[in-house]
């Protein structure tokens, strides 16, 4: 009886263990200023979380397949810009010889990636967990196409994701926009790889009380098997069209023109779903019906239907068409925001023939910088690749509100390198882990990904401070590496949370330069770019996977109460761009947010 009653013990505290291992990230919590100067909102602005508020969002892992690994990609962005009489000729040499084939409008952040590679699903999952995103639909609207290789790859990696603390999205698939026969083909397959043998049960997104699907229920026959799965799900059929509004009273839909309508709705007068797009491949005379995206007028990034065209030449980055639609949300505060979309990217190239109105061919999906609906971060824009990615966070914050903050302990004095110095401070600032590991993956067609900079793999941090110092405490997963490695766990800080000082508002770096014996190096930047100077040294002390600092908090000019934004970066490569922490190496917190740390005492 005693040993039994020691196995259930020992059992608890391992799981109480594993428990602390994995912290909670709080990542509404952390701070983001973009390129355009645009601040996300924050706890002040956006209030308490709201209850029952979902967002999900439109994904393709269609990016796939046998390629031809002696072809270019091509990117009709690139092509037209050099090119231009290209769009006048089906048969320029600058499109090459595989048409209709695929077409990217422009090149993702990650590069022309496989949706099989597991280290871009992997940045796709903290990406999405960090907007506060829900649920993600699969593209599975074509034919019968259900991308197994990818959403396989895909689930195996969110599963390890959320076991190393991340907060995946659920998944879902979106099959054909009727109760066609290649639908039935798809949902039956679905039905018995994944949802009847219970894969991945945590992954799924449930709605209503059972897995979601967007399909038709209608064509299930009267047999036992496709009565279970017509039991089995919560079916919530697209509405294929940007205009017409629900046809039905169990649809949801995808994408559409504002203001966009209601659906499903609720008993207490709101509605179940509404559904939000960056942009949305119609135009005047198709009167907001679907039609190529490369017509003239079409309804890019720029176009409101309130306020008309942005005039500003680079007006598809400020995303007048996607905040309109987001206003709409916030007017209507649904159940359920369905989003268009993370990562399509690549369009057919169609002839009048094959039905589309183009001439002398359509690019229907995508097309170029401002007719294109992706907001997964791109290469063209530069340092801007991101904005979108930062008005999605933006609107999610305030339509599902944040997390409270949790105050700063007392201040404190550490002693640098005694055990236990830390432990009552707070707030933890916790990142994720397991996301250092190696890229080594083939893209389309002749290209080729390798990334090993992946080192330290940080997954927390704190601060505190007493009347002369201010103190940072960072940890990672296993032991440090070498402080003489280059770029090694370097300190960036905002002092006065102001992106207009400072190299993209970090005002100090720590560890640009190599630490000097028991110093570090403080730096600071020099009429706001990546043009630093010394200003002075700090202590530090590294203890296995800790490494401690203290510097004078004289030489940040830091008045009583402390405000600031800091970021740890490791193995930083692409030095002065801010685009850089989407990429290489281990970033707290990931891409282009702060932490923030705030005390009045």
């Amino acid at each position: 009886m005693k040993s039994s009653i020691l196995i259930i013990l020992y059992g608890i505290l391992n799981l109480t263990f594993l428990s602390a291992q994995t912290p909670v990230v709080k990542s509404d919590g952390w701070s983001a200023t973009d390129a355009l100067g645009r601040k996300v909102r924050e706890y002040k602005d956006a209030g308490d979380k709201k209850k029952d508020k979902y967002v999900a969002i439109f994904y393709w892992t269609w990016h796939q397949g046998v390629d031809d690994t002696t072809y270019s990609v091509k990117n009709i962005s690139e092509i037209v810009r050099e090119y231009p009489e290209a769009m006048y000729s089906y048969d320029h040499p600058a499109w090459g010889s595989k048409k209709p084939g695929f077409f990217y409008w422009e090149q993702p952040l990650f590069g022309y990636y496989r949706t099989t590679d597991t280290w871009v699903l992997r940045k796709h999952a903290e990406l999405l967990a960090d907007a506060g995103v829900d649920a993600v639909f699969f593209d599975c609207t074509n034919g019968s196409f259900t991308w197994k290789e990818s959403y396989e790859a895909l689930m195996a990696t969110w599963e390890q994701a959320r076991k190393d603390g991340v907060n995946v999205p659920k998944i879902a698939f979106m099959l054909p926009f009727a109760p066609l026969p290649n639908s039935l083909v798809s949902l039956r397959q679905l039905y018995h790889d994944i949802y009847q043998p219970g894969r991945y049960k945590d992954l799924w997104f449930m709605w209503k009380g059972k897995p979601c699907i967007m399909a038709y229920p209608d064509n299930l026959s009267a047999d036992k098997t496709d009565q279970e799965i017509a039991d089995f799900f919560t079916f919530r059929p697209g509405q294929p069209d940007y205009v017409d509004g629900p046809k039905r009273n169990d649809q949801w839909s995808w994408l559409e023109m504002y203001p966009q309508h209601g659906y499903i709705p609720t008993p207490e007068g709101g509605f179940e779903q509404v559904s939000v797009g960056v942009a949305q491949n119609a135009n005047p005379l198709s009167k907001g019906h679907c039609s190529a995206f490369n017509l003239p007028n079409a309804y890019g990034r720029n176009f409101t239907v309130s306020k008309g065209f942005d005039p500003r030449v680079d007006g598809y980055l400020y995303g007048w068409n996607f905040q309109e639609q987001w206003d709409r949300v916030h007017e209507l505060e649904p159940e359920l925001v369905f989003v268009t979309g993370w990562n399509e990217y690549i369009a057919g190239m169609w002839q009048p023939k094959d039905g589309w109105t183009g001439e002398p061919f359509s690019f229907v999906d995508q097309y170029n910088w401002n007719c294109s609906r992706d907001i997964e971060p791109n290469k063209g824009w530069g340092d801007k690749g991101d904005v979108y990615y930062m008005q999605l966070v933006d609107n999610i914050r305030k339509f599902k509100g944040i997390s409270k903050p949790e105050p700063a302990s007392a201040p404190k004095t550490i002693k640098l390198g005694e055990k236990g110095s830390w432990e009552d401070v707070q707030p933890y600032y916790s990142t994720y882990k397991g996301n250092t590991k190696p890229r080594d993956c083939a893209g389309r067609y002749n290209t080729y990904y390798k990334n090993t900079t992946g080192r330290n793999d940080i997954v927390g941090a704190k601060v505190t401070h007493d009347d002369k110092y201010i103190y940072f405490y960072v940890e990672t997963a296993d032991k440090l590496t070498s402080s003489k490695d280059p770029n090694w766990m370097m300190l960036f800080i905002d002092t006065d949370r102001d992106k207009k000082t400072g190299w993209n508002g970090y005002d100090y770096v720590i560890n640009r330069t190599s630490p000097d014996g028991k110093n570090v190096v403080i730096e600071k930047s020099r009429e706001g770019k990546w043009i630093w100077d010394t200003v002075g040294k700090g202590k530090f002390v590294v203890r296995g996977n800790v490494l401690e600092i203290a510097v004078e908090k004289n030489l940040f000019g830091l008045n009583p109460t402390i405000d600031i934004e800091f970021k740890w970066s490791d193995n930083m490569q692409d030095e002065g761009n801010i685009m850089d922490f989407y990429v290489n190496g281990d970033v707290a917190p990931g891409g282009r947010f702060n932490f923030v740390y705030t005390s009045k005492f």
